[in-house]
């Protein structure tokens, strides 16, 4: 879950939620400079679809007690995080094993940033475990569908990207860097800011994405009572328009 601050309150926004918008940014990407996304529908998919791990967590959110408030992406127990990622995978290759090797990858992508120093040795026994069975999945899915390593890593990385450019338009991290983004050629960085890409990645010349959250007040006391409330908010609609300079 994102926790978008909004005057007095929080909109919280589903991770599934967050994944439709990054589905919307891939849908539009691509120009002359930044080539195609190829396969297009799976890479989309796997965009759409690249937290469904989380889509069960999001119908009965754990509580923050800190906070009073839901649990954002950032606040999950390591234990609880890892089974997200153990199942998105195999959620998603029932629609499209390429799709789901993406989201595999992403998950690994995530932990391989983690700095396994901070951890106690049984966490860093559980990410080894963790890492060790997702890129034996994303070696047989590789084998499985006769796929291009260098070129699914390549979309991994537009996954990445989608990923990181959808979480800062939600939450405002304006300005920011998307770094490392593949181009038709190559690799750029992409300064984002006052509703700009620079370089710009998309086909048209204008984006709007969007996407519904739920306005809370809070802090709530209890678990129970802030499902309660979350169930009972009404959805705003957030969206956020990108135009070429």
């Amino acid at each position: 879950m994102l926790l978008r601050r909004d005057g007095d309150g929080v909109l919280a926004i589903g991770q599934p939620a967050h994944a439709w918008v990054s589905g919307q940014l891939a849908r539009a990407w691509g120009n002359e400079r930044f080539g195609a996304v190829e396969p297009r529908e799976e890479v989309c998919l796997a965009a759409e679809q690249h937290d469904a791990g989380m889509a069960a967590w999001e119908t009965r959110p754990t509580l923050n007690p800190e906070t009073g408030l839901p649990r954002s992406f950032m606040e999950l127990g390591l234990d609880e995080h890892l089974e997200i990622w153990r199942s998105a995978a195999p959620l998603v290759t029932a629609q499209s094993p390429y799709a789901a090797l993406l989201v595999s990858m992403h998950g690994t992508a995530l932990y391989e940033r983690r700095d396994l120093a901070r951890l106690a040795p049984p966490d860093v026994e559980r990410v080894q475990a963790f890492l060790a069975g997702q890129r034996a999945l994303q070696q047989e899915l590789i084998r499985a569908l006769d796929a291009d390593p260098e070129h699914v890593r390549r979309n991994q990385r537009l996954i990445w990207t989608w990923d990181s450019l959808s979480l800062g338009l939600l939450l405002d991290w304006e300005p920011f860097e998307l770094t490392a983004v593949p181009t038709a050629d190559g690799e750029v960085d992409i300064a984002v800011a006052d509703g700009t890409l620079d370089p710009w990645p998309f086909r048209e010349r204008t984006l709007t994405v969007r996407c519904d959250g739920r306005r809370l007040a809070g802090p709530y006391a209890g678990e129970e009572a802030m499902r309660a409330a979350l169930a009972a908010s009404p959805w705003e609609t957030v969206e956020r328009g990108l135009a070429q300079r």
